[in-house]
């Protein structure tokens, strides 16, 4: 019956109901609950998206809306109420419009980071890229995800770099949001030589904050521009590695003030060997050969007088480093920062990064200051040594965000999926830290399955506001229903 009623809108063939592909929608390789969806549809555009919708409304459907390809991580796309439709996005994959004067791509949802880099690179363009996305990524999930991008300086607050939205929201309605809400078509906008880069409005309205973060429960996104930077024509990255964290983080926030350094991140032993090594072999080996933690960062010269821009950018950066008593390097045992940042530039290679050394991993992810990064570090480190996993296997991720002013804080926990008692620890060490970390004032801004009721029942009064909001919105609660504190 359900599928009839959905012919009406979609094509057959984009109506899937086969046990293995429902299988697969089914769990992820996080610790949530596996449940199989009733189907798995595939609009092909944005029509079909809000006919779908519409439709959902009226028959009470829940439907879940997933843009990027296998695997996933999160808990997010795996249905949490039983009957429910997964919408699929993964082929809508238009590159609408690159405009190189704006410095800004319009992309559909299913555009994955593999296909847009090389696109923008023949425009002369390049993304500011999350940390080695997987292959599979989409951008638009990626940057509704707010997942941290690795050039900070370009980062003007936390919706950067997606700009406007067109969203089909829960109730079936089409909204597009800032510069291109109107007036005119986009055509017309185009012709104008407007370029949909303002994502603020209409009017004093700022609707795409509504969307971000939401795991789809507000609505669908059918596509969005995303602000792009130029390629630089100089690049110089260096190294600089030390076992106190904390001198890091000052000359990190030294560099970032004196805006001289486009990449900027820090990882500790861990994470770069995870990052470089092709097995678990070749992991073992990099990591005793490195110190603790690494400041990654590169500067970088564009079209008029690269040169001469490297050059005072150099002469900052060597001064700032001896006020904290580092120096930057061009290698650290045998890491090329040359070779890295060629890395850092594209997705993950295959097997993704995170997979290689053990399998599985499971991410504790939190947003606080650059200061108080080592505070959270030790927390962690006492939590992970009480349930049995040796603190000096975390690997650690630390990415300054919207200019320095805060920073994006990861723990990843590798480990066995196929040794129980192993899985076990880590599910039991997972819940203990991110008690821990909330105690310690560490801010989820993006919580996932058990951690989602973790943070929000920590608010009601935010909880109450998000109900609120979602009332307008998703009146009948048909989208991801049963994420966040829905």
């Amino acid at each position: 019956m359900v599928e009839k009623e959905l012919e009406k809108i979609l094509s057959s063939k984009n109506i899937l109901d086969d046990a293995g592909i429902l299988e697969e929608y089914s769990s992820d390789l996080s610790f949530t609950p596996r449940v199989e969806p009733r189907l798995v549809v595939k609009p092909h555009n944005a029509d079909e998206v809000q006919a779908l919708i519409k439709w959902a409304n009226e028959m009470l459907v829940h439907l879940i809306p997933v843009s990027s390809g296998s695997p996933h991580f999160r808990g997010d796309t795996v249905p949490s109420v039983v009957g429910s439709i997964v919408v699929d996005l993964s082929e809508m994959k238009n590159v609408i419009r690159v405009d190189r004067r704006n410095r800004v791509a319009m992309i559909e949802p299913g555009v994955t980071f593999t296909e847009l880099v090389p696109r923008l690179e023949k425009e002369g363009l390049r993304l500011n890229m999350p940390l080695l996305p997987r292959h599979s990524k989409s951008v638009i999930g990626s940057m509704l995800e707010r997942e941290p991008v690795i050039m900070p300086l370009y980062q003007w607050d936390a919706l950067d770099p997606l700009t406007c939205i067109e969203v089909i929201f829960g109730t079936g309605d089409m909204f597009r949001t800032g510069s291109a809400a109107g007036p005119g078509s986009l055509e017309d906008q185009w012709a104008a030589k407007q370029a949909q880069v303002n994502p603020m409005g209409p009017g004093q309205t700022d609707f795409a904050r509504v969307v971000q973060g939401a795991q789809g429960t507000m609505g669908v996104v059918t596509w969005s521009t995303v602000r792009c930077e130029l390629m630089p024509a100089l690049q110089k990255p260096f190294l600089v590695g030390t076992e106190n964290l904390n001198t890091l983080a000052d000359l990190a926030y030294r560099l970032l003030w004196l805006k001289v350094v486009d990449e900027c991140l820090v990882l500790n032993d861990c994470s770069l060997a995870a990052i470089l090594a092709e097995n678990s072999e070749e992991y073992s080996k990099l990591r005793k050969n490195l110190p603790k933690w690494l400041l990654v960062f590169c500067l970088a010269g564009y079209e008029y007088f690269p040169e001469e821009r490297l050059a005072y950018q150099e002469k900052q950066m060597v001064d700032a480093a001896k006020f904290f008593g580092v120096e930057p390097v061009q290698n650290i045992a045998g890491v090329s920062p040359n070779d890295l940042l060629k890395t850092l530039g594209k997705p993950s290679e295959e097997p993704y990064w995170k997979l290689r050394n053990k399998g599985a991993f499971q991410d504790i992810l939190f947003l606080t200051t650059m200061d108080r990064a080592a505070t959270f570090v030790n927390i962690m480190n006492e939590t992970s040594e009480k349930h049995g996993y040796p603190a000096s296997d975390i690997s650690t991720y630390i990415q300054p965000m919207v200019q320095g002013t805060s920073c994006h804080c990861e723990f990843n926990l590798f480990y066995n999926p196929d040794d129980p008692d192993e899985v076990g620890r880590i599910k039991a060490l997972y819940i203990g830290a991110v008690k821990a970390l909330m105690d310690a004032g560490a801010f989820f801004n993006r919580p996932y399955g058990e951690i989602a009721q973790m943070a929000y029942y920590r608010d009601a009064e935010t909880v109450a506001a998000l109900k609120k909001v979602k009332s307008i919105f998703d009146p009948n609660n048909i989208m991801n229903a049963g994420k966040l504190c829905f």
